[in-house]
Order: structure tokens, then sequence, then C-alpha cells
């Protein structure tokens, strides 16, 4: 840890008093929406799930996030679930730590071909992942949530990995909270509650992203609170189809499916549940 470490804040570089010790945390709720139209696809559908999101592909795609926030792993667990699902946490740092100072509960990162959850620590910092496949044979729609949180202390920022995780997963739901808590001070004692500019998450996604989500912000600029929503804007039918092919369906049968993905799209990305018309 760097003592007056030069921070910036509106534009501006200032001194801090020691450590930076606000707190930054990134959460995502992200969703892959896929129609299945048989009790056997749905069951097929989690089980390619599964496989295509285990355990280990979870813990590659945090260790990725880690690196490019520019953190460094101290411990890593993970777990794969029955009848489905997996988790994975990692604890990380701002700096290196030598290994003759991990706590011997600590793997370092160095995994054992045991369970399938992945709990990754860093110093004061961790970032973790869970996955969630869900259906229900009266909708013929199955669905696949991803929860991760990053939450970082110090200069590293979880917003770096912002687009990496978008792009990690088939996204048609994202919702993404940010938030900046506790404060740090200055070398003159005056007392600093956020050490970047921000307006709102969007700021921080690419813009050929951007282009293809419908996305509503609501954001509580004086607690440092920014929340953001964001829904395809457009549904490609051959890429929500599971077992069947686009062109073994009628028109009408095309059309009954787009609205049910559009349906299940909006009640996730609303909050609600649209009555059947």
């Amino acid at each position: 840890m760097e003592d007056n470490v030069a921070e910036k804040v509106k534009g501006e570089k200032l001194k801090l008093y020691g450590f930076n010790n606000l707190t930054k945390s990134l959460s995502f709720n992200i969703y892959d929406i896929c129609y299945t139209k048989t009790d056997e696809d749905r069951k097929k559908y989690i089980e390619y799930i599964d496989e295509q999101y285990n355990s280990e592909r979870l813990t590659n795609i945090l260790t990725s996030v880690t690196k490019i926030i520019g953190a460094h792993v101290l411990n890593i667990a993970k777990q794969d679930y029955e009848p489905q699902g997996a988790s994975v946490t990692l604890l990380i740092s701002e700096d290196a730590v030598p290994l003759y100072m991990l706590d011997p509960s600590c793997n370092a990162g160095i995994l054992t071909p045991l369970g399938n959850t992945v709990v990754a620590h860093l110093d004061k910092s961790h970032v973790t992942v869970h996955t969630y496949p869900e259906s229900h044979p009266q909708n013929d729609i199955s669905t696949f949530r991803v929860d991760i949180d990053v939450s970082t202390c110090g200069r590293i920022s979880p917003l770096k990995a912002l687009n990496y995780l978008i792009d990690s997963f088939d996204s048609d739901i994202i919702t993404i909270d940010y938030r900046v808590r506790g404060f740090t001070r200055d070398v003159n004692g005056q007392k600093h509650f956020i050490d970047h500019e921000i307006n709102s998450i969007q700021n921080f996604i690419n813009k050929d992203t951007r282009d293809r989500y419908n996305m509503i912000d609501m954001n509580i600029y004086q607690s440092n609170i920014f929340h953001t929503k964001m829904k395809l804007q457009d549904i490609d039918l051959s890429n929500y189809l599971f077992e069947i092919q686009e062109k073994d369906l009628s028109d009408s049968e095309k059309q009954q499916i787009v609205h049910k993905l559009d349906k299940e799209m909006t009640e996730i990305f609303y909050g609600i549940n649209v009555p059947n018309v």
C-alpha cells in the first residue's frame, strides 16, 4: 500500500493521507433466454448451461476480471451443484502479497481438482459469481441467470472489467448496480466520498454495446449509487431456439415464440408480471 497516493477527483489530482479507503462495488444480473418446447428440451438446456458455465470456466472469467482491474488473487473457492448451478469466489489484493505473508488457508489461486464452486478473495476485495438455470413447463421458456459481484478497495476499480463481463455471457437482459461507499482523506484531512467522475454506468459501456440495448438509469447521485437496466433491442429467433430449427416452424409458430420470448424479457426488465392477452 502506498502513502500519499495521487488520486483523481473531478478531473483534479489530489494527495491522499495513507491508503484509499473507498469501497467500490459492482453487481450484475445477466439473463440468457431460450425457447425450450418440451420437458426433454428443458432438461438438455440445463445440462448444456451447466457444461458451458461450469465452475472451471467461471473461475477463468473471474481470474481475467482480476487481471483487468489490476488486482492479485489470494484465494479461490469454487463449487458445482446438483442438480444444476455453480459458484466461484475470489479473494483479491490491490498489490501482490508475498507467499510467506499469505494466510495458510489461502491457496494463492492454485486449485486442486476438488469441487466446482469458486470464491476468490482479494486483499479487502472479492469477486464472486453464482449461476441459476431455471425453467417452467407452462411457458416453454428457460432462463439462465448469472449473478456477479466485484468489490474492490483502494485505487483499483471494478468498472474496468465492465465490458469484459458483458461480453463473457449471452446477455439478453442485464441489470447493473454500482456503489461507492465509505470515505478517504486527503493530506489536509478533508473527506472525499468518491475518487472518480461518474454520472451513469452507461459512460463505461462500449458504444456498440449501448447501441444494441434499450437502457434505463436510476441514480442517486448524492449517495454515489448508480443503477442501469439493459434489454436487447432485436430478437433474432435463430439465437433462441434449442433443439429445433427455424426452417421447421410455420410463420404462426415463429410469431408465437417471439411473443413468448419478448414477454419473458419484458417481465424481467421491468420486474413485473405481464398479463396474458
